[in-house]
């Protein structure tokens, strides 16, 4: 209602309100489940139809004859008359060879700075969050709604970087370089490095990272959320048909040894702490496939205690440095 007017409005910007949930209306798309993601891939097609439109049309304003690549492209295949009609993705565009290289060189310039990363962390979007629980329509299941999902695991990694730069769980941070992925499995996941400004004394390395299962009777919370994010498998025999076998053997190289103290091994990475039960190692019973299994601490993937109990879902922590 009211008066026309000339405001235009992208296709980003249309559908990104299409998809918002709002108390005073009924969500019918949100509503529809798997049809929900033919939407948003349908819609997101023409979306980028509308961006690459836009290059196309826009070289002059965007200055495409002016990228020194292009320029020695065209020198070396001749007169640019009989070249067609190039045109160049800016890298401002997601995705496109200039935005891949233009973000790879500035995560290599943090190396050829600051060396080698300190920590190496991967945090795994656990459905179960109350955040995306709570948010679901009723009788609705996380696949179906993967815009809740991204949403609600973009501020986790948000709260992340905060405890990391801010809070300075692991002390005062040069800097840091993260990427987010999606897995077949249609779950996301971040990988993200960490240079910090000291290096962590072997005799702390025990306090920040562990690979051990806690003691159920002195902290049960933690051990539940271990057992339940933080165990690999189990596979080998228990599991020959797991993801992580070929020709027989684990490619994540599970089980571990037991290692009495936490040491750095020959390419100096360290080899954390994983005592057996014969030398003070909680083993536990975990179900898996409709079968108990008995795991120990060689099944333990490295953890920060203070982040997994802030985050509850697979994080993986390993120092680099």
């Amino acid at each position: 209602t009211g008066q026309p007017t000339d405001k235009k409005m992208s296709s980003m910007a249309f559908y990104a309100y299409r998809l918002m949930q709002r108390r005073d209306s009924y969500d019918f798309l949100l509503r529809c489940g798997p049809l929900l993601h033919q939407y948003v891939v349908d819609m997101f097609a023409k979306v980028q139809s509308e961006r690459l439109r836009y290059i196309r049309t826009h070289q002059k304003v965007l200055r495409a004859d002016q990228y020194a690549t292009l320029r020695d492209q065209m020198a070396a295949d001749g007169d640019a008359a009989e070249q067609g009609q190039r045109v160049v993705l800016p890298s401002s565009f997601t995705g496109s060879p200039r935005y891949m290289m233009e973000k790879t060189q500035d995560a290599l310039v943090y190396v050829r700075k600051f060396g080698r990363p300190s920590l190496f962390i991967t945090l795994t979007c656990n459905p179960t969050w109350d955040e995306i629980q709570r948010e679901l329509k009723p009788g609705q299941k996380h696949d179906e709604r993967h815009d809740l999902t991204a949403r609600v695991f973009r501020e986790k990694v948000k709260v992340l970087i905060k405890l990391l730069k801010e809070k300075m769980i692991f002390g005062p941070v040069q800097c840091y370089v993260y990427t987010i992925e999606w897995q077949k499995r249609g779950l996301p996941h971040a990988h993200l490095l960490l240079w910090l400004k000291t290096r962590v004394p072997p005799a702390e390395l025990d306090n920040l990272i562990s690979a051990e299962l806690p003691d159920p009777d002195l902290d049960p919370e933690l051990f539940k959320i271990v057992t339940k994010n933080m165990v690999h498998g189990p596979c080998g025999d228990e599991n020959p048909a797991s993801v992580c076998m070929q020709n027989g053997k684990c490619t994540k190289t599970f089980p571990r040894s037991f290692v009495p103290e936490t040491k750095s091994d020959q390419s100096g990475y360290p080899l954390y702490r994983r005592r057996s039960s014969d030398n003070g190692g909680i083993t536990a019973s975990i179900r898996q496939r409709g079968k108990v299994v008995r795991i120990d601490n060689r099944w333990i993937v490295p953890y920060s205690p203070v982040l997994l109990r802030v985050f509850q879902c697979h994080l993986n922590v390993e120092y680099c440095a």
